[in-house]
């Protein structure tokens, strides 16, 4: 892990990269959690639906598809709790190297 600290901080272009890299894909598998089982699970306990997106409110000719948002909220906040996690163990380490 100590390597790839000072990877990434001589060449921060790179590092810029690999993380940029690295961010979609932790996006891409809280995408699938949210959508393939938080959300079915979330559907049948709220409203016995097969999933949270398919709900929504009907207001005249207008749908609004309440459950979609919660579904993305839940994706956002997942994502940015593991951001938090790396960005604070990264500090603690790096406070470690500094001493």
């Amino acid at each position: 892990m100590k390597g790839f600290i000072e990877f990434v901080r001589e060449r921060v272009v790179v590092g810029f990269a690999i993380g940029f890299i690295m961010g979609g894909a932790v996006s891409k598998l809280v995408s699938s959690l949210v959508s393939d089982i938080i959300n079915p699970a979330l559907g049948l306990i709220l409203s016995r639906t097969r999933s949270l997106d398919s709900m929504y409110l009907q207001v005249a000719d207008a749908r609004i598809k309440w459950g979609h948002f919660i579904g993305s909220l839940i994706d956002f906040l997942i994502i940015a709790f593991v951001v938090y996690l790396i960005i604070k163990a990264l500090n603690k380490l790096y406070k470690k190297e500094v001493k």
